[in-house]
């Protein structure tokens, strides 16, 4: 069995940088096995599989290189990327997944992709894990949590930049991935509002170059601490990644570029 496979670079307008993701679309759904084993070969942050329900709705799931994941930004930013350009007509798609319910995906007037989102706001918490404190070399100042991650406030870019991770006691925060963040403040990052850097050793890798669903989380936290609902985020991984993010109630709107880098066909046993 043959598979067409897309590999698309998410969260950039340039090739080689934002994150990476697989897309594979098939009629109907392969064996969980064998997409975690495509997904664990191809070693990308995250390849995405989608169903069209032939109603309108693509049914989309995320594998890790290590397991499935529940929700993903970049990847399904890949995947509007691939079927709007398999179908130059369509200006927003609608995927469901299982745990964050329907997403829609439009084209915007500036040529970015907008996805809508659920709020996934932290809260603040006051004890704070062992394993997170001995895991990361420089403390927090604040911490909070979703359902997603723990999110580690920094008091400065250089924080944010320098910090380093000890995985194996990271690891220990499963089902937990931690994102360190902080507001953008000097010249280097003066187009942007926050900048930060996301840790997943318990689900995916080291770390992940750029996370759509983590600004879920981040861009509420940071509407609040800044008072505005628009704002620009910057990932300071070494690929680095943009994103746009607008706070509407109880959902975050997440805009971005893509670009494509292969395209070509895998050969599996059915």
């Amino acid at each position: 069995m043959q598979l067409e496979i897309n590999i698309i670079d998410a969260f950039t307008d340039t090739l080689f940088k934002g994150n990476s993701a697989a897309v594979i679309v098939t009629d109907t759904w392969l064996d969980d096995a064998l997409m975690q084993s495509i997904a664990s070969e191809n070693n990308l942050s995250e390849t995405a599989f989608i169903v069209p329900d032939g109603k309108g709705v693509y049914h989309i799931r995320w594998f890790s290189p290590l397991t499935e994941i529940d929700f993903c930004g970049h990847a399904t930013l890949a995947a509007a990327f691939v079927l709007f350009n398999k179908n130059s007509n369509v200006q927003s798609i609608n995927f469901s997944a299982k745990a964050v319910g329907i997403l829609t995906v439009v084209k915007t007037d500036s040529g970015k992709m907008q996805m809508d989102f659920p709020n996934r706001m932290p809260e603040k918490i006051d004890e704070i894990p062992d394993s997170l404190l001995a895991g990361l070399s420089i403390a927090p100042a604040e911490v909070y949590r979703n359902a997603q991650a723990y999110f580690v406030i920094y008091d400065s870019e250089s924080d944010v930049l320098n910090v380093a991770r000890d995985n194996e006691k990271l690891k220990q925060l499963a089902p937990y991935d931690v994102v360190v963040t902080c507001q953008a403040t000097s010249e280097k990052y003066h187009d942007y509002d926050f900048v930060s850097r996301y840790f997943w050793p318990a689900n995916g890798g080291d770390e992940d170059p750029v996370t759509g669903s983590i600004h879920t989380g981040l861009a509420p936290l940071w509407a609040k601490r800044l008072a505005k609902n628009e704002l620009v985020a910057y990932q300071a991984s070494s690929r680095g990644g943009v994103l746009d993010c607008t706070v509407a109630d109880d959902r975050v709107l997440i805009s971005g570029n893509a670009v494509p880098y292969l395209t070509g066909f895998i050969t599996v046993e059915e």
